[in-house]
This record gives structure tokens, sequence and C-alpha cells, in this order.
């Protein structure tokens, strides 16, 4: 099976998938200070999405990589990715009392963030 080649324009969804990277290393080093501060923010649950989170934020840039030298495929994947993040995000944030608040918040952040990578993807292949 041959990859297609794509040769759109992925300076947006370059810029969205780092966003979601730092986002994702805020999220860690939050987790690390208030395991010291106030370790009742930093509940065993956060941390299990986290690290998650933090596959992905590695996923995505390897995908991202591939897309960026051409691959149709590999940009499918990163709309794929995008999507999958976008709804765990909102049904974990609405899960009530199964996270802190202050992790919620960043769930749909991490949300938002996913909706407008799905954007950028979509026009992406749109203009391709």
């Amino acid at each position: 099976m041959v990859n297609k080649r794509f040769s759109g324009d992925l300076g947006a969804v370059n810029v969205v998938a780092w966003v979601y990277v730092a986002l994702v290393l805020g999220t860690l080093v939050a987790l690390a200070v208030l395991s010291e501060a106030a370790s009742r923010l930093a509940t065993e649950e956060a941390w299990g999405h986290a690290v998650i989170v933090a596959v992905f934020a590695v996923v995505l840039p390897l995908r991202l990589r591939a897309a960026n030298r051409g691959s149709a495929r590999a940009l499918r994947a990163v709309g794929i990715i995008a999507a999958v993040l976008l709804v765990v995000n909102v049904v974990e944030a609405s899960l009530p009392g199964a996270f802190p608040t202050w992790m919620r918040g960043e769930m749909v952040a991490v949300a938002a963030v996913m909706l407008l990578l799905l954007g950028c993807v979509a026009r992406a292949r749109r203009q391709a």
C-alpha cells in the first residue's frame, strides 16, 4: 500500500499541536507542585489522566512530524488523535467527583485545543 503524499500548509496544525504539548507539560508541573503543597488536589486519578495525555503529547508530535514530511496518513492520524482526546476529555470532565476541579478545567482546555486542532486538520486537508 502506497502512502499518498500531502502538500498542504500545516502551520496552524503545528502551532495548535504544540500548544497542547505545552498544556500537558504545565499540567505535569502543576501536579508535581500540588503533590507537595496540596496533595488532596493531586489525586491518583489526576495523575493517571496526566500520564495518559502525556503519552499522547509524545505520539502527536511524532505523527505531526511525518505529516510535515507530506504523509497524508500521518495527517489523518493527527485528526484521529485530536478527536479521541476531545471526546475522552469531555467525558472525563463531566464525571462528577472523579477529578479535582482544577483538573476538570484542564480537561475542558484540552478538549477546546483538540477541537481547534480538528478544525485546523480539516482545513489543511481541504486545501491540499
